[in-house]
């Protein structure tokens, strides 16, 4: 948990992408992701994160669906949201929040 806290305190937008190898929507976020941060380069942060491989992680902070996507900026949580989204709404978030 104290690696993730110190991952999510950046000056920039982190977009945190809680994942499962096994889910199929998040294998379609996989390519979106890599657009967006090809993209914004530096502008943001990306982190992906295996529930699998990080479960108390995943269970600390209450994922219970995957994609699981936050948004952190200094260490604050400013948006949550699961499912799908488009590469346009992710960055108008990202950019929203100082991107």
């Amino acid at each position: 948990m104290n690696k993730f806290e110190e991952l999510v305190q950046a000056d920039v937008p982190v977009l945190v992408d809680f994942f499962a190898t096994w889910c199929g929507p998040c294998q379609a976020l996989a390519p979106v992701l890599e657009e967006l941060h090809a993209e914004m380069g530096d502008r943001v942060k990306i982190i992906k994160i295996d529930i699998d491989k990080n479960e108390a992680l995943a269970a600390a902070m209450k994922v219970r669906s995957v994609p699981t996507l936050m948004i952190y900026k200094d260490g604050e949580q400013k948006w949550r949201g699961v499912g799908l989204h488009s590469r346009s709404d992710l960055k108008a978030l990202l950019e929203q929040y100082g991107a």
